[in-house]
């Protein structure tokens, strides 16, 4: 990047919001060779990159912190002693980096040394830094987070707050601005204690202040992120201002253009992070190409991606691939419009987590702002949608499959026959599920039979690109259809299907008792747990695989025997390849 700049004539860089963003390293050098960093010196990056000496920092500034051990020996026996002073429940966390990386919940003495070890791990590929920290787990908090902004002549403000309580494994899935229901003097004391945060370490640039805030109204520093956050825009929506613009401005050294009094909110913004990702399978990240791309547009909408159709979605970076935006003139109508434009957010290609975010923007405790981390652990949120085709879903495709069949015949001879036509038999797969149906043509119209003996009446009017413009039972309605090869790729509303046409019980069988775990993401192994002959019970980890940022666990799916193990600590393996192959039977 620095050769780069050389290159260019470039006077400075922005680093973005991923992990060079807060590299105190990247920033020295950046220095070093004549350049802007666009963001807070070194020290600060330093200071408030290790949570440790962050919280010490924001003791000494009477900042509130939670109760923990932050100390120079990382011995396993000593962080144990530590945690049963402390009292379980604890979080151990990371001392380095952010976004989730290194932090694990344990409830037990008796969960503590693997989540030590999978901490470290995970901060050790992450960051380099494997040193840990303990804190008292604070249950069902709220996040909130402070946006701060600093310059070189003295001046810090806080440009409001955000709410991102809504998290998965730590990770942010939903965030909004301003945080509902937080009291003017609780904003107030938040607001003056982040700008306090960033005074202690001479701030300068974008950064935000991360606060627990429990049910009575308290709240506890979490940690400073000295960067721009992903979650920005909804802070640009509700003040009008740009933040990017703000922090080149800084960088070029001006002074910050308004006053803490000058700051203004409108309105609510809702932002929500589109993943590729499958819900109903633990939420597995996704690789491979969009054969369906088409954004949401209208007022009040933002999306945010470098993505376009034919794009390949790999293993070597976050599963993110857009941020959705809506902004309203209060929070109902934020997230109507945010739910209507999930719907029309067309994504083909691979599964994603689209449905789900709808599905948990629409869920009535979310709507009365009822909000706290353990919501997405504690509420039930409709998942079995986003695999299973419904009726129409089905149809659509069936009509599909009938028209490609014809496609190569003269318009005026398609769907033509001496006698009645008959109905063409059909059996579709996606995923797990399959279904037999049968196709009738009449004239342009298609009457599909369902196994239960239900019918229902497509007709396929205008495709333009991916867009196709259809007839379900006289309602119409626009769905995205893209043949990749045999296999249709089909998006309806806020849900994604492939299907194939399915071949009865023929393919490849599993041999009777024998269970043969595969890799269901390309990823390299980690660290493998058992090896041939082993006996494991159902559960059982056999192995860690690393894929796209993240440690995921492979379990047994039956107990009995080891047979063969196919892979070896640091090996890179494929989609579905043979991992290990287990007897199954007890000692088998």
């Amino acid at each position: 990047l620095i050769v780069a700049a050389r290159k260019s004539g470039a006077q400075a860089i922005h680093p973005g919001y991923g992990f060079l963003s807060e590299s105190d390293a990247f920033a020295t050098a950046c220095a070093q060779a004549g350049l802007v960093f666009i963001g807070p010196s070194p020290r600060a990056i330093r200071d408030m990159g290790n949570k440790a000496t962050a919280k010490q920092l924001m003791q000494r500034q009477e900042v509130p912190c939670i109760p923990g051990y932050d100390g120079a020996d990382q011995d396993d026996n000593v962080l144990a002693r530590e945690a049963a002073r402390i009292g379980f429940p604890v979080m151990v966390k990371a001392m380095a980096g952010g976004g989730g990386k290194g932090m694990r919940l344990v409830e037990s003495a008796a969960q503590l040394a693997e989540a030590l070890r999978a901490a470290r791990s995970e901060a050790l590929k992450a960051f380099g830094n494997g040193a840990l920290m303990l804190e008292k787990a604070v249950i069902a908090p709220r996040h909130v987070e402070v946006q701060v902004f600093g310059d070189s002549h003295g001046n810090v403000v806080y440009l409001g707050d955000r709410d991102c309580s809504i998290q998965r494994r730590h990770q942010k899935v939903i965030e909004e601005a301003p945080a509902p229901g937080l009291t003017p003097e609780l904003r107030q004391r938040m607001g003056e204690a982040a700008v306090r945060a960033a005074r202690a370490v001479e701030y300068v640039g974008a950064g935000t202040v991360e606060f627990l805030v429990t049910r009575e109204g308290g709240f506890y520093f979490l940690e400073m992120n000295t960067r721009l956050q992903v979650e920005h825009p909804v802070t640009e929506m509700v003040t009008g201002l740009d933040l990017v613009e703000w922090q080149i401005r800084v960088a070029r050294g001006e002074a910050l253009p308004l006053a803490q009094e000058q700051v203004r909110l409108e309105g609510h913004a809702i932002e929500v992070r589109v993943y590729a990702e499958d819900p109903c399978a633990g939420f597995l990240p996704q690789t491979g190409e969009l054969s369906v791309w088409r954004p949401p547009e209208g007022a009040g909408i933002r999306v945010d991606s470098g993505l376009a159709q034919g794009a390949t979605v790999s293993t070597f970076y976050d599963p993110m691939v857009a941020k959705v935006i809506a902004h309203g003139a209060d929070r109902t109508t934020a997230l109507k419009r945010l739910a209507m434009a999930l719907e029309r957010f067309a994504v083909g290609g691979l599964r994603n987590n689209l449905h789900f975010l709808r599905q948990c923007l629409l869920h009535p405790v979310f709507a009365r702002a009822e909000l706290d981390t353990g919501f997405l652990d504690r509420e039930q949120v409709d998942l079995a949608a986003c695999v299973t085709p419904d009726a129409a879903t089905l149809a659509i495709a069936a009509a599909l499959w009938q028209t490609r069949a014809v496609g190569s015949l003269d318009p005026s001879l398609r769907n033509w026959h001496s006698r009645p036509w008959r109905a063409q038999p059909l059996l579709l797969e996606s995923g797990d599920a399959k279904a037999m149906l049968r196709v009738r043509a009449e004239g342009d119209r298609m009457q599909v039979e369902h196994g239960d003996g239900a019918v229902t009446s497509v007709l396929l009017r205008q495709q333009e690109g991916t867009a196709l413009r259809v007839s379900v039972d006289e309602v119409d309605e626009v769905v995205h259809a893209s043949w990749q090869g045999e296999d249709l790729d089909l998006v309806r509303g806020d849900r994604y299907f492939r299907f194939a046409e399915a071949q009865g019980n023929a393919g490849a069988r599993m041999v009777a008792g024998t269970a043969v775990v595969t890799a269901p993401m390309p990823g390299s192994i980690a660290q493998m747990r058992v090896t041939a002959g082993a006996t494991v019970a159902a559960g059982d980890v056999l192995l860690i695989l690393e894929a796209m940022k993240m440690e995921h666990e492979i379990q047994a799916p039956v107990g009995g025997r080891v047979e063969q193990v196919h892979a070896e600590a640091g090996q890179q393996v494929g989609m579905r390849q043979a991992l290990v192959r287990i007897v199954a039977g007890p000692g088998a």
